[in-house]
């Protein structure tokens, strides 16, 4: 397994609502410390032996955060649920400029004060589609970012420069290779403590 990490930046959510033409009252309604973007290439997970195959790679996004405050305070601890916007920019496979994909994901039953992580990922036909070849690398992605909104508060990430490049105009949409959340893999099943609960449609 390789790890790697994109790049390190931190920000405020006051001092991001101006960078992004909003605004921000002086006092946030929480506190949430977010680190940086990571990236790591994971193995399909084989269970039993019953079937041989030979595992593919998938491109894995996360990030670590802590709701360190919330105003005001829930008496269980517990944040109902947040919410986090992924945004990823990978090389256009077919030009110049870059592709974004965008997967929003509800976090449920969010402990107070505890480090938890949130992710989403690139399957294996997505990779090979976007670089041809079906190992994962790193190379195909540009930029991670994101917007976590908790209590009515937003909280940015990013992995290059100020949040906001996702709003560039060499930066096109598109819906052709999904970014899927730690529920529709493989991974569902594993290291469930570390992540933050994400929420079932019913």
């Amino acid at each position: 397994m390789r790890s790697s990490q994109l790049f390190k930046r931190s920000y405020c959510p006051v001092v991001l609502g101006l960078l992004l033409g909003g605004t921000a009252p002086l006092f946030a309604q929480a506190k949430v410390t977010i680190q940086d973007p990571k990236f790591d290439d994971l193995q399909s997970l084989s269970i039993g032996g019953a079937k041989r195959f030979k595992p593919k790679d998938w491109l894995e996004m996360e990030v670590k955060f802590k709701v360190d405050a919330v105003a005001p305070k829930p008496k269980d601890g517990f944040v109902d649920q947040i919410s986090v916007h992924w945004y990823v920019a990978v090389e256009n496979p077919g030009g110049k400029g870059y592709w974004l994909l965008e997967k929003e994901v509800t976090h449920v039953n969010v402990s107070v004060g505890e480090e938890l992580y949130a992710s989403v990922y690139l399957s294996p036909n997505s990779i090979k589609r976007l670089s041809g070849r079906e190992r994962a690398s790193k190379s195909i992605l540009w930029a991670v970012g994101g917007e976590m909104k908790v209590a009515g508060k937003s909280f940015y990430f990013s992995s290059r420069g100020k949040p906001g490049w996702w709003t560039s105009d060499k930066i096109a949409k598109t819906d052709k290779v999904p970014l899927l959340n730690k529920d529709e893999t493989p991974f569902k099943a594993f290291w469930y403590d570390r992540y933050a609960e994400i929420q079932q449609i019913r």
